[in-house]
């Protein structure tokens, strides 16, 4: 079969497109959520499903990502059928990956999708030691996805069900394809609110990564503390940034204090007209509800450091 479309990665994270892959939700509807225990590592969120009744396997769930990635050595125990290829490009390289198809995640109590393709990168097995996969842009469409930090738990809802009537903040998400992207503010004392878009990426275990072109049009960096040399690592490589601290992000009505952010010293971890992504350093400061199917993001603080901004 022909390869599909280029998925760009940044750090450890897919960040390109896709298309809306044709996942389906199984018919089984026997609960309207189902709640699936957190195993944090680095403040990512790891959890637990099966496929193709296996044994629970573990995956990193990462808003970042276009398609689910499972390791070579499970996709070759489990005999899964291969697909084709695609080519992943990455912040210093590309890489080839097989696809394959006939694939079903189960979560427990009836919560099941068929995921139309997913990917195996060969370098999965000495940079992904520790996790046998990602659940990326699908899971996040086929459900209502909440993660709660503070209670070590996710809870997937039905999206036909869900309604929410909590005290958080609700913001708008607009969306390049499989690409989930927000509006937030850098705040600096004395200085006019400086305004970007931004993916979410729940894969980033940073706080923001900013793309050259947004740093230099903002002049962002003769405005803040100096820093220290850094990098981003992914597919073909890393790519060199400028480790720094932010006074504030502002996003809604919410303020994060003095989140850390890497100013990349060229290219961009995010699409061309982005100012870059933020990663789980700001997300794990709130109890988030990821709801595709009104593009919206509602973010509950769970601590002063995440407060609302002064009137």
């Amino acid at each position: 079969m022909n390869a599909i479309g280029a998925i760009a990665i940044t750090g450890l994270v897919l960040c390109g497109e896709i298309g809306h892959a044709a996942d389906a939700v199984a018919e089984s509807k026997s609960t309207n959520s189902v709640i699936v225990p957190i195993e944090g590592r680095r403040g990512r969120t790891m959890i637990r499903a099966r496929v193709n009744d296996s044994e629970p396997l573990l995956f990193l769930v990462d808003s970042g990502f276009a398609i689910n990635m499972i390791s070579p050595e499970k996709a070759e125990a489990l005999q899964l059928r291969r697909a084709g290829k695609i080519t992943i490009v990455g912040v210093a390289g590309e890489e080839r990956a097989d696809t394959y198809e006939g694939v079903v995640f189960d979560f427990g109590s009836g919560f099941t999708y068929s995921a139309r393709r997913v990917a195996s990168l060969p370098s999965h097995s000495s940079r992904l030691v520790r996790r046998d996969g990602v659940l990326g842009a699908g899971l996040y469409r086929q459900f209502i996805v909440e993660v709660d930090p503070a209670a070590k738990h996710l809870v997937l809802h039905r999206p036909d069900t869900f309604e929410y009537k909590g005290p958080g903040e609700i913001v708008p998400l607009k969306f390049r394809k499989s690409t989930p992207i927000m509006t937030a503010s850098i705040v600096i004392p004395g200085q006019a609110p400086i305004q970007g878009d931004y993916e979410v990426d729940t894969g980033c275990d940073g706080g923001l990564c900013l793309g050259r072109d947004f740093v230099e049009r903002t002049e962002l960096e003769e405005k803040l503390e100096p820093g220290k040399k850094s990098a981003r690592t992914g597919v073909g490589g890393e790519k060199k940034t400028h480790s720094v601290r932010l006074p504030q992000l502002q996003i809604g009505k919410l303020i994060v204090e003095r989140p850390s952010a890497d100013l990349f010293e060229e290219g961009s971890p995010a699409d061309a007209g982005l100012a870059g992504h933020i990663g789980t350093e700001v997300w794990r400061q709130f109890r988030v509800i990821f709801d595709y199917s009104h593009r919206r993001l509602i973010m509950e603080p769970l601590k002063t450091a995440a407060k609302p901004a002064s009137p």
